[in-house]
């Protein structure tokens, strides 16, 4: 990708692009590529700096993994956003390893972790940018944590088919049991066993294509 093309994305995404030098940005250009991920690659494997991840086509998932080996979904990112989290080395006040997959084909703009830190040592609004980007993700981080402490496995179903319902604007939900599953930070089983309930009570139908929702009223009803 051209530098006059990367110039034209991060004026677009970026709100401190006019106000740094025209040096920073063509640095931050230099040291930017375009690339494509396939779906299933590892891009961000905990505490490295990938660099900043802007999703143009695709999603991306990030999550937590315990030592176990077990992960759980914190949030995903779809065109047009904006990873942070992926670059340690911008945000040195955030200690936890989060570790990001290409969920479908990505094609992503990735700027250079250490030329972004470089950058933004010179340019304070760089930071506060950098800072408030990865603040305003905790909210989903904390809904995450909220529906695993706290919600019965039946309403955290629920709301998790309707939000995606309402994402894809598609009645049904093009997953397996396993991916939902490891969206929810929950067990295959337990999935295909509420699934399956919601089955039984004509709220939704199960095929090898997905799940699709036949009730929506009853669906809302137990989100609530």
């Amino acid at each position: 990708m051209s530098e006059s093309v990367l110039e034209s994305v991060y004026r677009e995404i970026f709100p401190f692009w006019e106000k740094i030098s025209d040096a920073d940005r063509e640095y931050i250009c230099q040291n930017s590529y375009d690339v494509t991920y396939p779906k299933g690659r590892n891009i961000h494997d905990g505490g490295e700096c990938s660099g900043v991840i802007f999703v143009r086509s695709g999603s991306l998932r990030l999550y937590m993994m315990s030592e176990e080996g077990k992960d759980i979904t914190l949030y995903r990112l779809h065109k047009g956003d904006l990873c942070m989290l992926s670059a340690s080395c911008v945000l040195d006040a955030i200690t936890f390893e989060v570790f990001v997959d290409a969920e479908q084909d990505s094609r992503c703009c990735v700027v250079s972790g250490p030329a972004f830190a470089a950058v933004a040592e010179r340019n304070p609004e760089i930071r506060i940018f950098a800072l408030e980007t990865a603040v305003s993700r905790f909210s989903d981080v904390m809904w995450v944590m909220q529906q695993v402490l706290f919600m019965s496995m039946d309403r955290r179903l629920a709301i998790f088919l309707s939000d995606e319902s309402v994402r894809t604007g598609s009645d049904t939900i093009a997953l397996t049991h396993e991916q939902i599953a490891r969206y929810m930070g929950s067990a295959r089983e337990v999935v295909s066993r509420m699934l399956k309930y919601f089955a039984s009570e004509g709220i939704v139908e199960v095929s090898r294509g997905g799940v699709t929702i036949l009730d929506k009223k009853r669906l809302r009803e137990l989100a609530l």
